[in-house]
């Protein structure tokens, strides 16, 4: 028997390096609207966060401002950033086995979902996939907590189901507490351990190939 009926998979960070394309577009997307520069170099602070946060958080602009300058955002990523995109090593084949075992895989992503869904493809995990659930325009569903619900309810299953969250970053780790799923933190990506066990993870996988020990 499988050990999951559905398995969530965070993009950035967890089945994507995806670092390069976001620092380039959040650079680009600063320097456009003239708004105060942070250290682009420290990922945490900007790879897992809703997009909007971020530039209310480190650019201390009010919510529509931060709303206005996702969409620049959004503009350098779609014609530039995303295509920086690199799959993990052996990420293919741990989704390739989890297949065979009847788990359904879902991306369940802070990113807005129509990019999600392009990066999937530029990725080639296409096949493995069974639905990208992602964040909207408007902002309303952004937070991983929300994320999962929706990407359950597509899927059309309930939380009585066995069901995992797999991530980088304690917003993926929250997100799994508050909806009351088993929780795989990776410490191969952009978060941190620390701050993922303090959201109540236990269970690691220190690479791509560990994954299979705690899903299969």
């Amino acid at each position: 028997m499988a050990r999951y009926d559905y398995i969530l998979f965070d993009l950035d960070g967890t089945l994507s390096q995806s670092a390069e394309g976001i620092r380039y577009s959040l650079e680009k997307s600063i320097e456009e609207i003239g708004c105060q520069s942070f250290d682009t170099s420290a990922y945490k602070l900007y790879i897992g966060p809703p997009l909007v946060d971020t530039f209310m958080n480190h650019c201390n602009l009010g919510r529509e401002d931060a709303l206005n300058a996702v969409e620049v955002y959004r503009r350098y990523y779609d014609t530039e950033g995303k295509f920086k995109n690199k799959a993990y090593e052996g990420i293919e084949e741990v989704l390739s086995e989890i297949r065979k075992t009847g788990a359904k895989i879902v991306v369940a992503t802070s990113k807005y979902e129509k990019f999600a869904s392009e990066i999937v493809d530029i990725l080639g995990l296409t096949p493995y996939i069974d639905a990208v659930c992602g964040s909207t325009l408007d902002g309303k569903r952004k937070d991983k907590k929300d994320i999962i619900v929706y990407a359950v309810d597509r899927m059309g299953g309930n939380f009585s189901h066995k069901i995992a969250m797999v991530g980088d970053t304690y917003f993926d780790a929250r997100g799994a507490r508050l909806c009351g799923v088993d929780f795989v933190g990776v410490t191969y990506g952009y978060g941190d351990r620390k701050s993922m066990e303090k959201e109540g993870a236990t269970v690691f996988a220190e690479n791509v190939p560990e994954l299979k020990k705690y899903l299969i």
